[in-house]
Parts: structure tokens; sequence; C-alpha cells
């Protein structure tokens, strides 16, 4: 059974900087295309980062040279390590397996000005 599993979110202050994880398990997080999504409140969910199984990675213009999406293939888990975090990112992340369309449960982050 495809399943994700994040962790990791929490209360930062402005300029602050947090890990998100999200454990895969059912496939190898290094074969799929793997993204990461946010959505604050009364707000659509928006793309923010994906990593290919080659290691190639984009990430919209809201978090590039902020954010680093990565991955761990020993343990099967991606991350998205978050620099220089701004109230405006406040939102609950949610990983996605692309292929597969699997999505985890989400992990609130809360930026405090």
């Amino acid at each position: 059974q495809v399943q994700l599993v994040e962790s990791g979110g929490g209360l930062v202050q402005s300029g602050g900087s947090l890990r998100l994880t999200c454990a895969g398990s059912g496939f190898p997080v290094s074969d799929e295309i793997m993204t990461w999504y946010r959505q604050a409140r009364d707000k659509p969910r928006e793309w923010i980062a994906t990593l290919f199984p080659g290691g190639a990675t984009f990430y919209d213009d809201s978090v590039k040279g902020r954010f680093t999406i990565s991955r761990d293939d020993a343990k099967n888990t991606l991350y998205l390590q978050m620099n220089s975090l701004k109230p405006e990112d406040t939102a609950v992340y949610y990983c996605q397996n692309h292929d597969s369309n699997t999505w985890g449960q989400g992990t609130q982050v809360t930026v405090s000005s």
C-alpha cells in the first residue's frame, strides 16, 4: 500500500527555519516524482517544489532560494528544508507521490511575525 506521512511542522518566528519530513512506504521514493504543496486558509492548494528521480529540482518563485527539496533513499524519505520563513509561508504542507497521486495527511506550519 502506497502511503505518505508528513511531520516536522510547527510554530516558528519570522526568519526561522523548519525541516519537513515525508516518510514513504509501499514504494521507493527515489523512483517517483515527488512534490510538495501547501494550502493556506481560504486559499487553493499551491505547488511549491518537485524532485525528479534523476535529482532535478524545481521550485515556485515564492520559495526559490529559501526552500530545498531533497530525499534520503536509505530512509525512503522526502524532505523540505525551509529557511528564512515569512508569515506568508503559513499553511498546511503536503507531500505527494505525483505518479500515483498519493497524498500525505499534511502538517501545519505557522510563522509568526
